[in-house]
């Protein structure tokens, strides 16, 4: 739910899945459509890539991206959750994992 969150945290990135809404793109059609470079927007789709939120596929000598919203899911249930007056308090997130101080 964390890389989720963070995912959909970016402005560009909720705009990427917007446009990924019922269609699939290229990654220059996607970049075609912001003033921003095209390794940006590739770095936007690799993030939304590995937290499972657009799947990429090969067609010849182009990309195809296309969304799967079901990552959503659980982060839906948990705002929903936490937005009911009266239900139970959703649960709590998993704290950032911190790497092990080495021994003194």
């Amino acid at each position: 739910m964390d890389d989720v969150a963070v995912a959909i945290a970016d402005p560009v990135r909720r705009e990427i899945l917007l446009m990924l809404r019922g269609t699939r793109l290229t990654a220059g059609e996607i970049a075609g459509r912001f003033t921003i470079s095209r390794p940006a927007v590739s770095r936007h789709l690799r993030v939304l890539r590995e937290c499972g939120l657009v799947h990429d596929a090969s067609e010849g000598r182009r990309r195809f991206y296309t969304l799967d919203p079901s990552p959503l899911a659980e982060l839906a249930r948990w705002l929903t959750a936490l937005a009911a007056p009266g239900a139970a308090a959703p649960p709590a997130a998993r704290p950032p994992s911190r790497k092990a101080s080495p021994p003194s």
